[in-house]
């Protein structure tokens, strides 16, 4: 299982790292042809998608993963039925509504943007089902294949359409082109074809596990990009421009580091749900993993952001600097804690998920407003940021811990090495950095490199001299892939 799980996860980081590389790289393309205002009409186009998808979520994929059969060939078909059916009321939604909604956000010119990015849901409920074997089998090197090539797709549309016309609709086609090569693409990976054939009986199994994703999802939408809608509604699409573009380079560590433990670690804790003892030793140790790789990359998005910033994107987006540095902060929070939503899924408790969320959501919908009212953006992510640390990440630590009878001093340990390695390079980087006057990119070429070393050498010290189990984790991992 262990070597399996390795393998698997290689793949999976490498779909991760593939995808979000690809799409950085186009949006740093794009950023220097396109204002940020353009990027926030396909914020909000983006927001419209995100909602109706979020909303109508019934878990399908997570329940035929979840299941404890190898085999679910005989669920596909009516699972295939219901994604096509809620990828059709998706579009017709969003088609018939995007006039309001643009207007909802005072953008008119949003309008069609809506109504193009909406062709997504229509072809991705007509998809292969067959698919779902590629997680559920933890054959991630085929999922990388699918994955990888769309987002090949998406970044030569989005910079060649804008190299030719840089305009928002650079953007709008490069996502529609990898929706419909993905479409494509899943007939031509998988040799499973589905069938429109209906079995009630399937249909309430699956729907019965999948309530509570449908709850979580919603409630998932509200935390993750209610923040996003509300700077759109309340401050300008512009603000909203610079906002998303703060969060999605901020919570990288989350989104992508950490959702890679998280997408492997969901089948293999399905695999040990009867093995308590083999879970906890699984969770604690992706939980040390998770620490050591995405806590640096926290901290050190923080540190460089006041150079990158300037360098990468060009000076018309230094507005979202500061706010790209806090959210580095929730982007720390949130990895290390992304992993026990697969636990409580793997477990049959879904439902703990949408219980957290749902206080998440008060606490944020609560402070939000006066917070952006007194310091704009940068008010929405101190807001985002706080509640994470209070009380989200006491109560997730409080529930896995009752949840799987470990103790939860258990992950403070394994998150102080990493947090004291990772804060001594931010500090230390950070006062040498104000001793010295260099061009932001002179500034930039030597911190990333210079943190690296940092880090790695306070690791291996740590490793060496106390009771951190990293280097062992890493020696097995190696093993492994041997």
């Amino acid at each position: 299982m262990l070597d399996r799980t390795v393998q698997s996860g290689i793949w999976a980081g490498g779909i991760k790292f593939s995808s979000r590389f690809l799409q950085i790289l186009m949006l740093i393309v794009l950023a220097r042809l396109l204002a940020p205002r353009q990027f926030g009409l396909v914020g909000i186009a983006l927001i419209s998608l995100s909602a109706t998808r979020n909303f109508s979520n019934i878990g399908l994929k997570t329940a035929l993963i979840q299941h404890k059969s190898a085999n679910v060939d005989n669920y596909l078909d009516t699972a295939w039925c219901l994604e096509a059916a809620r990828g059709a009321v998706i579009f017709g939604v969003l088609f018939i509504f995007a006039p309001l909604i643009a207007g909802v956000f005072d953008e008119p010119s949003a309008t069609p943007l809506i109504r193009v990015i909406g062709v997504g849901p229509l072809l991705f409920g007509l998809r292969n089902p067959g698919i779902i074997y590629f997680r559920k089998d933890l054959e991630f090197h085929k999922e990388f294949v699918y994955n990888v090539s769309g987002g090949f797709v998406q970044f030569f549309v989005g910079v060649g359409y804008a190299l030719v016309s840089p305009t928002v609709w650079a953007l709008v086609f490069a996502y529609a082109s990898a929706d419909v090569f993905r479409f494509g693409l899943s007939y031509l990976v998988h040799d499973y074809r589905p069938w429109p054939s209906f079995d009630i009986s399937i249909a309430k199994e699956l729907i019965d596990y999948g309530k509570w994703i449908t709850a979580s999802s919603v409630l998932y939408f509200l935390y993750k990009e209610g923040d996003d809608a509300f700077v759109g509604w309340f401050i300008s699409a512009t603000a909203l421009g610079f906002y998303q573009y703060a969060y999605r380079i901020a919570d990288t560590p989350s989104s992508e580091v950490s959702e890679v433990f998280a997408s492997v670690s969901f089948p293999a804790y399905s695999k040990l749900q009867d093995s308590p003892s083999e879970l906890r030793q699984a969770l604690l140790a992706t939980t040390r993993l998770t620490g050591f790789v995405t806590i640096p990359m926290s901290l050190g998005i923080a540190l460089v952001a006041p150079s990158f910033v300037p360098v990468v994107l060009g000076p018309e987006w230094t507005r979202m600097i500061r706010p790209m540095q806090l959210l580095a902060l929730y982007g720390l929070f949130h990895s290390i804690t992304r992993n026990f939503g697969s636990v409580f899924k793997a477990l049959d408790r879904p439902d703990i998920i949408a219980k957290v969320s749902a206080l998440r959501v008060v606490c944020i919908a609560l402070l939000i407003w006066p917070a952006a009212e007194r310091f704009g953006i940068e008010g929405v992510a101190l807001v985002v940021v706080g509640v994470y640390a209070f009380p989200m990440l006491p109560l997730d630590v409080y529930l896995i811990s009752q949840l799987t009878e470990t103790d939860p001093m258990a992950f403070a340990r394994e998150w102080f090495y990493p947090v004291v390695a990772a804060g001594s390079m931010f500090g230390g980087l950070w006062q040498v950095r104000k001793m010295f006057e260099v061009s932001p990119l002179v500034e930039l070429i030597a911190l990333i490199p210079a943190g690296v070393i940092v880090y790695t050498v306070l690791c291996f010290l740590l490793a060496r001299y106390s009771r951190w189990q990293i280097e062992g984790d890493i020696r097995s991992i190696v093993g492994s892939l041997g």
